[in-house]
């Protein structure tokens, strides 16, 4: 489901908001050309992902069979057969909640002017996260924690869609949206008394979407933390790139990408930081 959702964010604020920039001030720039291709690349590589996700193999019942929790990282193995369909459904109130924070910013009447911009910068954050996030869990074999809980019916454990634990998607989405907003409004408004608390909600609720989907037997510990991290790093790293003045991390084309029978040549960006 996380994987249509990054689809459809995508998608449809592309569709709404365009490439508009206001003129009122704003610390950042945009390029059309540069974020167009970001942006195209990185939905591919969506696209891509999507696909690489689809074509997984269930588990077979000889390796379902010799799964054992002791096989399962140290750090990780206390989550093992860990399952309740309760805390999954619950980690969508939160997950969803996470996107409301970036269309909050419209509030201040200089983030709703630079409303095209930020849109901008919102799609390459996401889209940039889901990019990382399905290519990653196309190509990463790890069972979900639910896979170790021998109560529950041996078709649910070995399905494709649950050997895909590493990362944990809807966090990093979570993280993505919500570090995004803190960043934004922070540049924005640096003298801001309530940049504390925006970033501490900006941080509490990826991390009570991780907790809920280790409670749900969706994801382990190490999971959660690389999905929080990748997802914090896109939220602020990528307003960070544009802004004004900023001479340190630039952007430059790059490459291609092949895995087995794909051969998915993009032309895209690449990112660098000068100390």
């Amino acid at each position: 489901m996380t994987k249509n959702i990054f689809l459809f964010i995508v998608c449809s604020l592309i569709s709404f908001h365009g490439f508009s920039q206001k003129k009122k001030e704003s610390p950042y720039e945009t390029n059309f050309v540069k974020d167009g291709i970001w942006i195209t690349s990185a939905v591919g590589l969506n696209v891509l992902g999507v696909k690489l996700i689809q074509e997984k193999d269930d588990l077979s019942l000889n390796d379902l069979n010799n799964l054992s929790k002791d096989d399962v990282w140290g750090v990780d193995r206390w989550a093992a057969g860990y399952y309740s369909e309760k805390a999954n459904e619950d980690s969508y109130i939160p997950f969803y909640a996470s996107f409301v924070m970036p269309f909050a910013l419209l509030i201040n009447e200089n983030e709703r002017g630079n409303a095209g911009q930020i849109s901008v910068l919102f799609v390459e954050t996401m889209a940039t996260t889901g990019a990382l996030f399905s290519i990653t869990a196309g190509l990463v074999e790890k069972s979900r924690p639910l896979v170790y809980n021998e109560s529950l019916d041996t078709e649910k454990r070995i399905d494709s869609d649950e050997q895909r634990s590493f990362f944990a998607g809807h966090t990093a989405a979570t993280a993505a949206a919500t570090f995004f907003a803190a960043k934004v409004y922070s540049d924005f408004n640096p003298d801001s008394s309530l940049k504390p608390l925006i970033w501490g909600v900006a941080a509490a609720i990826p991390a009570s979407v991780g907790y809920l989907r280790i409670k749900s037997g969706k994801h382990f510990l190490s999971d959660n933390l690389i999905g929080y991290a990748v997802g914090a790093a896109s939220g602020i790293l990528i307003p960070e790139l544009h802004k004004k003045g900023n001479k340190n991390l630039q952007i430059y084309p790059t490459t291609s990408f092949n895995q087995g029978e794909y051969n998915f040549t993009s032309q895209g960006l690449g990112l660098s930081y000068q100390f």
